[in-house]
């Protein structure tokens, strides 16, 4: 995916550079690459010659205290938590221990708010959330062994969902390395495929580069998860503390600025095509490329599909919007794709579950693939046009090309193409049945609870029906308002990630949309919610099963349901539970009860308040392509499947 993200001292938030930051002398290295552009997303390093990346030139000169400081003896962990704070870190979320206690004690005296989580997998995915939300890095803690090791899964979802994250650990002493000491694990070993990269540091000296390497390989090219796990020998000796004026980083040299010859090749495939589409992903969010995707969208009238890690990046109520693709895309999405004769991929990875059966995925198509990562490029589909480098930039530029194109009246015929796939649209939009006993249907709830909440509120999700409907029934129309586990579909993250978007935007409504599979596994996170005054809303979809699985066992297994009733009806009592937690408790069951209920609960700003709705347990997520089966076999509800050809006979469009 592309991206590009802010990261210390950017100006976003907290990027202020504290009292003993020292900038020495202005860089004399020719710089290249990473420029400081003055933008919000900008990075906070120039790129130079040589991989080295350097502190803007233009900061201001160390004060008589700050030469003190530098000079001054302190511990390990304050030269830690100086850097957190020199970094720009405003907030962490972690649980104190053993190896990473000495780091705790200079907290108490810092500017950063630490928030108490109650696992470390919540202060993980609150990271995560906080980051998806405000483009800025979040940051959790943790101590050494299974305070680590309950990182490891939202380490692996930033990895997959390219979220910019740095994870602080402790580790035993430097002299106890690998002797299977108490609470030891190699943390840096077991995340190395999960990292963008990741530090073991035993020297205290070597403190503040790290901790300024590590937020800068988060927030720059492909953003991501970075490790800092640092020995408690190193946090309890005597160090100096300096920050760094520039980094070495030989072979890290993400590349931002497309070649133009791609970028003009990727012209004349547009302008030559006859059924175009924009396939946008999570990168164009990550790269805060939704403004320029509208303007490419609407100079050359080229419909768009959004996935799941892109929803919000350009509106849905825009009517060149076919939806989402996939399998659980709309069927119009699906469609654009599988009859396209080209795919424009802005950030997007070609995933399997937008593909289907890959070797059956838009056969007539050809690809122009852009992606800040190489690597991903070609990975599942072939591109006839590659272009590696940031998305807005990508964008930008393809824009001016197609701009002076039409200056010089050479635009693309699309009118046949838009129209075809409006008929599709309008034959097969996207709905649901109510349930023949009158209970709640899970889609009327999510419907009308983005409705009542509207564009401006986060929407967080957990994994399964829920989050589906939740990317399906309720209308995105910017960007960083819908926050969900897209590439490892993580059970659980929803409701610390929204308390770590509240943390982030604290002036913006946040609700968790959860099932009551997914809530179980992270509730207790309710409890930091109520204590640190983090008033998150969350709405149960509660069909007492694990929805998806009990989908898949209905359509593919007989309907024989084995180890998929929660009993969630019955145990426990959402309400008194969420009463416990110092949260106030709702129930909803009919329909008619719906309305209000979400209004009450948006009424209530000043503590978290929860909302259990007793839903019908049979309802299914569609449409849907099975799992395995070629995106032609999308059916739009059970046994039934759209007949393609005879909307494209009513328009008579022909592939050129």
């Amino acid at each position: 995916m592309l991206g590009r993200q802010s990261g210390p001292g950017d100006g976003r938030g907290g990027g202020r550079l504290p009292w003993w930051h020292a900038p020495g002398p202005p860089c004399t290295h020719a710089t290249r690459g990473l420029s400081r552009t003055g933008s919000a997303s900008a990075s906070p390093l120039a790129a130079c010659g040589r991989g080295v990346f350097c502190w803007p030139c233009t900061t201001s000169t160390t004060t008589e205290r700050g030469s003190e400081k530098m000079t001054e003896q302190i511990t390990g962990a304050q030269s830690l938590v100086a850097s957190l704070e020199a970094a720009g870190v405003t907030d962490v979320f972690g649980i104190p221990g053993g190896a990473i206690l000495p780091a705790y004690d200079p907290l108490l005296d810092s500017s950063i708010r630490h928030i108490l989580v109650r696992h470390e997998q919540g202060a993980g995915h609150a990271a995560q959330g906080y980051a998806a939300a405000t483009g800025r890095v979040g940051v959790c803690m943790a101590t050494s062994g299974p305070g680590a090791t309950n990182l490891v899964t939202p380490i692996a979802d930033a990895h997959m969902d390219s979220v910019p994250m740095v994870a602080v650990t402790g580790q035993v002493g430097a002299s106890m390395i690998g002797t299977d000491a108490f609470q030891e694990a190699d943390i840096r070993g077991i995340t190395m495929p999960i990292t963008k990269h990741n530090f073991l540091v035993t020297d205290p000296a070597e403190i503040p580069q790290r901790v300024a390497e590590a937020f800068h390989i988060a927030s720059t090219g492909r953003p991501g998860p970075v490790l800092v796990d640092v020995a408690k020998s190193a946090l309890e000796a005597m160090t100096t503390f300096r920050w760094p004026t520039e980094l070495h980083l030989p072979g890290y040299r993400p590349v931002t600025k497309p070649h133009a010859k791609q970028i003009r090749e990727a012209a004349k495939l547009i302008l030559e095509s006859r059924r175009p589409v924009l396939y946008v992903g999570g990168g164009t969010v990550r790269a805060g490329a939704s403004a320029e995707l509208r303007a490419l969208a609407e100079l050359t009238g080229m419909p768009v599909v959004t996935t799941l890690m892109a929803r919000g990046a350009f509106p849905d109520s825009h009517p060149q919007h076919l939806g989402m693709p996939g399998m659980h895309g709309s069927v119009s999405a699906v469609a654009g794709l599988q009859k396209s004769d080209l795919i424009i991929s802005l950030g997007a990875r070609f995933d399997d579950r937008v593909t289907g059966r890959l070797d059956s995925f838009a056969p007539n198509a050809k690809v122009v693939h852009a992606d800040i990562d190489p690597a991903e490029i070609g990975k599942n589909r072939h591109a006839d046009v590659p272009i590696v480098g940031d998305c807005r930039e990508v964008i930008a530029d393809l824009l001016a090309v197609l701009r002076a194109e039409a200056d010089a009246g050479h635009t693309g015929d699309f009118e046949a193409w838009a129209e075809f796939l409006s008929g599709i649209k309008r034959r097969y939009p996207l709905g649901y049945e109510a349930p023949a006993d009158g209970s709640l249907a899970p889609q009327y709830v999510i419907e009308r609870l983005g409705q009542i909440a509207g564009p401006d509120t986060i929407y967080t999700s957990g994994v399964g029906q829920h989050q589906m409907w939740a990317a399906q029934f309720i209308g995105y129309e910017k960007p960083r308002t819908w926050l969900n586990s897209g590439g490892l579909g993580t059970m659980g993250y929803s409701v610390p990630a929204a308390m770590g978007a509240k943390v982030g935007a604290p002036d913006t409504t946040v609700w968790a949309i959860d099932g009551d599979g997914c809530f179980q596994m992270t509730n207790q996170e309710l409890a930091t919610c109520a204590i640190n005054d983090i008033p998150i809303k969350v709405a149960i979809v509660n069909n007492e099963s694990l929805g998806m699985v009990r989908q898949w066992q209905t359509l593919f297994y007989n309907e024989r349901y084995s180890n998929t009733d929660l009993h969630s009806k019955r145990i426990p009592d959402f309400v008194k539970l969420a009463e416990a937690y110092g949260c106030v408790g709702l129930s909803c069951e009919t329909p008619a009860d719906v309305d209000s209920i979400i209004e009450k609960a948006m009424s209530i700003n000043d503590v978290p308040v929860v909302v259990d709705f007793r839903v019908n347990r049979d309802s299914m997520v569609w449409p849907m392509v099975a799992a395995g089966k070629s995106n032609d076999e999308i059916k739009y509800a059970r046994d039934l499947a759209p007949d393609f050809d005879r909307v494209e006979d009513d328009w008579e469009v022909r592939p050129a």
